[in-house]
C-alpha cells in the first residue's frame, strides 16, 4: 500500500507542478544576451501563447517514467535507514532523507536530463517544424548512442550535490512541523495541516540547494542546438557569475517556489489520505508523522523529482 500510495502521490505532484518546472528550466538556461522571457509570468504567458498549454507539459514523460523507481528507492532507503538508526529524532530524519536523496540520483539524473532536453525543444514555436527527440525515452536512447553511459549521466555530480541535502532538509522540516502540529485522525483540520506541512517542507528543501539546481540545469541543457559552452561545473559557475552576477543563481526561483508548495502539499496529502482510507481511519497515522511502514513521501525537487 505504501508503494502504491507513493506512486499516486508522486503522479499527482508531477501533474500539478510540471508547468512550473518547465518555466523554471526555460528561465535558468535562456541566453542572457538575447533573453526570450522577462520573468516568471511573462514566461508562462509566452509559452502558452506561442506553444499552447501543452508546451507547459513538455518533458513530462520522463518524470512520469522514473516516478515508480524513484519512489521505490526513496521509501525503501529512508525506511531502512530510520530502522537502522533506531531513534525517531530530527537528526535521524535528516540523515535518512539525505541517504534516500543520494541513492535515488541513479534514476533522477538521467530522468531530469531527458526532461530538460525535452523542455528546451521547440522553444518559442507553436508546432515544432523539426523535433530532434520524439519523447523522453527516445531522448535518452539518442544521448546514449552518441555519448554512452557518461552522456546519460551528465550532471550527476550537481544532482548529488542538490538531492542529498535537499532530501535531508525536506525530512527535517517535515518532522519539525508535524511534531508541532500534533494532528489526530479525527482532527477536523487534519487535511489543511497535512497540506501545510508537505508544502512548507518542499519549499524549504528547494531553498536549501537552489543555486546548485541552476548549475545542474545549465550543464544538462548545454550543447542543445549548438556548441557546448561549459567545460565543467566550475567553468559553468564562473561563466554564469561573470556574465550575469549573483542573481543568476536565483533565476527561476519564483516559479520553483510557486511549484514547490502545491506539488508537495498534493503529494503528501494524497499519500496520507490514501493510506488512511485503505487502513481505516482508526488504523491510520496517529499524527502527521509517517509510521515505520509509511515513510515520508518523496518531494519533487525535480523531481525528482525535489
Amino acid at each position: 500500500m505504501d508503494y502504491v500510495a507513493g506512486c499516486l502521490g508522486g503522479a499527482v505532484g508531477v501533474l500539478v507542478g510540471h508547468p512550473f518546472d518547465t518555466v523554471k528550466v526555460r528561465l535558468q538556461v535562456q541566453n542572457v544576451d538575447k533573453p526570450l522571457y522577462r520573468g516568471t509570468f511573462h514566461c508562462f504567458q509566452s509559452i502558452v501563447r506561442q506553444e499552447s498549454v501543452l508546451g507547459l507539459y513538455k518533458g513530462i514523460g520522463s518524470p512520469m517514467m522514473g516516478l515508480t523507481f524513484i519512489n521505490a528507492i526513496v521509501f525503501g532507503v529512508q525506511g531502512n535507514v530510520m530502522r537502522q538508526l533506531g531513534q525517531d529524532s530530527p537528526l535521524n530524519h535528516f540523515l535518512a532523507g539525505s541517504a534516500a536523496g543520494t541513492i535515488q540520483c541513479i534514476i533522477c539524473c538521467p530522468m531530469e536530463l531527458a526532461k530538460t532536453r525535452m523542455q528546451m525543444q521547440g522553444t518559442g514555436e507553436y508546432k515544432s517544424k523539426r523535433k530532434h527527440y520524439k519523447n523522453s525515452l527516445d531522448c535518452l536512447v539518442r544521448i546514449y548512442r552518441k555519448e554512452g553511459v557518461r552522456g546519460i549521466n551528465r550532471g550527476m555530480l550537481t544532482t548529488l550535490a542538490r538531492e542529498t541535502p535537499a532530501f535531508g532538509f525536506y525530512f527535517l522540516t517535515y518532522d519539525c512541523l508535524t511534531r508541532s502540529l500534533g494532528c489526530e485522525p479525527d482532527d477536523p483540520y487534519i487535511i489543511p495541516k497535512l497540506l501545510f506541512a508537505g508544502g512548507m517542507s518542499g519549499t524549504a528543501s528547494w531553498l536549501s540547494t537552489y543555486p546548485v539546481d541552476v548549475i545542474k540545469s545549465r550543464l544538462q541543457a548545454d550543447g542543445v542546438g549548438g556548441v557546448p559552452q561549459y567545460n565543467g561545473i566550475l567553468d559553468c559557475v564562473q561563466q554564469s557569475y561573470r556574465k550575469e552576477g549573483w542573481r543568476v543563481f536565483t533565476r527561476g526561483l519564483t516559479s520553483t517556489l510557486l511549484r514547490a508548495f502545491p506539488v508537495n502539499a498534493a503529494t503528501f496529502a494524497t499519500v496520507t489520505l490514501f493510506l488512511m482510507y485503505m487502513r481505516g481511519e482508526g488504523e491510520g497515522v496517529k499524527d502527521c508523522e509517517p509510521t515505520p511502514a509509511m515513510q515520508q513521501p518523496q518531494p519533487q525537487p525535480q523531481q525528482s523529482s525535489l
